[in-house]
């Protein structure tokens, strides 16, 4: 319990870090071998980062987020890293999206960054952007572009920022002033309904013209909502936090959170299944073929698959999952980069690899 407590509270603490403020202007990107490092070079091995998110393009190049050294790029040849020094406003990167027109955009400490394969345009709060510290993007089948922060939710249209307020619904828990606002997931179901995860007040659900709030009083472990995705059969699952860890006393640190599955009407509880009770799950992620991926703190990854749990031994919190082209799990975690191959066993990928 002491780990778990202690890898979801670092994390916690490491999205508070803004490293600089931004404003909105022009950059141009030097080549990926001038002025950026390209870690394959270097004779010292080490983690990609100490906290990694995994994001795969197109074009198939792989872009790794990390909250202290920018975006590393993975071309399927070398390893190059992007920060400041080409044009980010900032080297925490905790998303990245592509639009229709192969633009990238990435999600950082010091606001929303647009690059066109050339060129980053930056924009901040100074552009109307709700906060400089962004939590998720979505871009949904319509074409909205929506922004989750830590100061809530706001829309863009490629030029102009529109706050999108969300109701609060009532709930019996205590609120952490710090994370009320903070928007923790974005998601676009089946039906096109937007649902936002939410630290402190559920998961909301919105229709395009009203709301539905799912706290505790409908039945989830905890309103501390983390993640949020869609089964095959339209079940929303939601992942939450224990949000008693943040409590200052030791001894009251324990509560409900974990994995919930919302049918529409009741919710599904999983207390035999370890690390998906009483704990944290960060990440919950539907692959190509529709299986479910959950995360967790200290039980490793969960694969869904025909109503049953398997489990893969991860050493280290899971916080981000995606199936890449070739069917291989890239793990995204507090502690580095792991994947699972087609055999099964996880690896560990530094700055050297493996990459095969």
């Amino acid at each position: 319990m002491k780990q778990s407590y202690l890898f979801s509270k670092i994390y916690l603490l490491a999205f508070f870090i803004s490293l600089m403020i931004s404003c909105r202007g022009q950059y141009n990107s030097k080549k990926e071998n001038d002025n950026v490092i390209n870690t394959l070079s270097k004779k010292v091995d080490s983690q990609i980062g100490e906290y990694v998110g995994v994001f795969q393009d197109s074009k198939e190049n792989f872009w790794f987020q990390t909250l202290e050294k920018g975006v590393a790029k993975y071309d399927g040849e070398e390893l190059v890293y992007w920060t400041t020094n080409d044009g980010l406003p900032s080297n925490r990167i905790v998303d990245v999206i592509e639009d229709d027109s192969g633009n990238l955009y990435f999600a950082t400490g010091a606001g929303l960054s647009k690059f066109d394969g050339k060129t980053y345009t930056n924009y901040s709060e100074k552009d109307g952007l709700c906060s400089n510290m962004i939590s998720n993007l979505l871009i949904d089948s319509k074409g909205n572009f929506w922004i989750g922060t830590w100061k809530g939710v706001c829309k863009f249209d490629g030029t102009r920022f529109e706050k999108f307020p969300i109701p609060y619904p009532k709930v019996e828990t205590q609120i952490n002033p710090d994370t009320k606002d903070w928007i923790t997931s974005i998601i676009e179901d089946s039906t096109g309904n937007i649902w936002f995860g939410r630290d402190g007040y559920g998961a909301s659900k919105f229709d395009g013209n009203l709301f539905v709030h799912i706290t505790t009083k409908e039945g989830l472990n905890s309103n501390n909502v983390q993640s949020i995705a869609e089964d095959k059969e339209g079940n929303i699952w939601i992942g939450t936090r224990v949000a008693e860890k943040d409590n200052a006393e030791i001894d009251k640190r324990f509560g409900k959170g974990g994995l919930n599955k919302f049918d529409g009407s009741k919710i599904t509880h999983f207390p035999k299944i370890d690390g998906l009770s009483e704990s944290d799950v960060y990440v919950i992620y539907k692959d190509q073929t529709s299986n479910l991926w959950i995360s967790t703190i200290s039980n490793g990854v969960y694969k869904y698959t025909n109503n049953k749990f398997i489990n893969y031994k991860v050493p280290v919190s899971v916080m981000d999952i995606l199936k890449d082209k070739d069917e291989n799990i890239w793990l995204g975690c507090a502690g580095g980069l792991y994947k699972i191959g087609e055999d099964g066993k996880t690896k560990n990928i530094t700055i050297h690899g493996p990459w095969n």
